[in-house]
């Protein structure tokens, strides 16, 4: 008989051979478990997926971040290259040699790492915590506890006799902040209120308002504040300089004295104007007497007779085919008449362009006159200009006749008034608006007239 193989069983149970065989692990010392082949699952497939190229780069670039601060990719080619121009054979030589003597924790110690090190904890700060309570608030707090204080050379001292009967109160937030606030200052700044964490500043900050975008005219005021008297106003002035003065209030006192008669003449105009159309009225009649004119219901209505309006006749066939024509004729004659203007309006539309700029590039030049004149007057002041319903003052000229003109200091007598020329200069430099003088009045009462009847009443 032929002698058959059977296979060989092992002693070894399959369970212990499970056990006796190692998982694979990561070269970078992290763990890694993939004895089972199969990934059907998605906890499978994280469990079991093989990510050590992945961990080895990311373990590389730990380290390029440990040693240079960060990875290599992030420097410039600067700070990795470096061209070598001449060379230098003695460069060997300076660099420090291996020593092996040197001790593994020498070795550990040296290689620091680029990064800061984590602060596992707060470090509290050297300097000394200051107090919330002052020595002002502490010392009120244990006067109204009636507590024992402290008093000169650490004395114990009685709280009811502390001060000899002072007032407990304090001194009051505007005393202590008196000084502090400048009532001329260019720029009030304000404290904006900031809120912890950053929560409703939107509603707490207010924004500051923009100035508007037109200039204001005092910005080109060169006028002084107090303006140069001229020389005539001195007490003994100089012939010329007096004569010109009186020439200036002459001037001056006639353009007043000429608007004045300019209103009169407009209102004596006006009245002649309303007299002659009541004179129109009163044709033959005594001066002073009216015509009454009889009111409507006052005639007695009469009869009229009405003529029977007659009515348009009726237009045959051809009368209306003859307008019909003669309307579309007229039609055909005004379309030409506009296509003719047309047509000579294009063979005209560079002229007429050019003509155009002309004259927008001359209303443009005047404009810009205007204004530069304007300007140019602006830095004199606002003398004799309009603001609103007001007109600014020019200003009185304080001038003394010859009679009495003084010789010394002594006998010179004050001219004008020192409240109304500064008021005056503010408006000229736009710092308050024109105003008119508001002079009270009194209260007109109106009176009431009896007639008494005694002179008819006898007894």
């Amino acid at each position: 008989m032929a002698a058959t193989s059977l296979p060989l069983r092992s002693n070894v149970p399959e369970s212990s051979k499970q056990k006796n065989k190692k998982n694979p692990t990561s070269t970078i010392g992290a763990p890694a478990q993939r004895s089972q082949s199969s990934r059907k699952g998605k906890r499978a497939w994280r469990k079991n997926i093989d990510i050590d190229q992945v961990e080895e780069r990311l373990e590389e670039l730990r380290t390029e971040e440990r040693e240079f601060g960060k990875p290599l990719q992030k420097h410039d080619d600067s700070e990795l290259f470096q061209i070598d121009v001449t060379g230098d054979a003695d460069i060997r030589k300076r660099l420090p040699r291996y020593s092996k003597a040197q001790l593994t924790s020498t070795k550990i110690l040296s290689q620091r790492s680029a990064v800061p090190a984590v602060v596992s904890r707060t470090t509290t700060s050297s300097k000394k915590r200051k107090s919330p309570l002052s020595q002002e608030d502490k010392a009120r707090l244990l006067r109204m506890g009636k507590r024992m204080r402290r008093g000169p050379f650490n004395s114990v001292m009685d709280p009811t006799e502390f001060g000899n009967g002072s007032g407990l109160l304090e001194l009051s937030e505007a005393v202590k902040k008196s000084g502090t606030y400048d009532a001329w200052a260019t720029e009030n700044e304000e404290e904006d209120i900031v809120m912890e964490g950053g929560f409703g500043t939107e509603t707490v900050n207010k924004p500051k308002v923009k100035p508007p975008p037109v200039p204001h005219p005092k910005d080109k005021i060169e006028v002084p504040a107090i303006a140069e008297p001229h020389q005539g106003t001195s007490y003994n002035p100089l012939a010329s300089a007096y004569q010109d003065l009186l020439l200036k209030a002459h001037e001056t006192e006639e353009r007043r004295v000429n608007e004045i008669a300019k209103v009169a003449a407009v209102k004596d105009k006006m009245a002649e104007a309303r007299h002659n159309d009541d004179d129109a009225d009163n044709i033959g009649l005594p001066r002073g007497m009216k015509l009454d004119t009889p009111l409507e219901d006052d005639t007695e209505a009469e009869g009229e007779v009405l003529l029977p309006k007659k009515q348009p006749e009726r237009k045959t066939k051809a009368q209306r085919n003859k307008a019909a024509k003669a309307l579309a004729e007229r039609r055909i004659l005004a379309a030409k008449a506009a296509r003719k203007q047309l047509l000579v309006a294009i063979d005209g539309a560079k002229t007429l362009r050019k003509s155009t700029e002309q004259s927008f590039a001359a209303r443009q030049q005047e404009r810009l006159l205007k204004r530069q004149i304007l300007l140019d007057n602006l830095k004199y002041g606002l003398a004799g200009t309009r603001l609103g319903k007001h007109k600014v003052p020019e200003g009185n000229l304080d001038v003394q006749l010859g009679d009495d003109l003084s010789e010394s200091l002594r006998a010179l007598k004050p001219e004008g008034n020192l409240f109304k020329d500064r008021f005056i200069s503010l408006q000229h430099r736009a710092l308050i608006e024109p105003r008119a003088p508001v002079i009270p009045k009194k209260r007109r009462t109106k009176t009431i007239e009896y007639e008494k009847h005694a002179w008819k009443r006898f007894e």
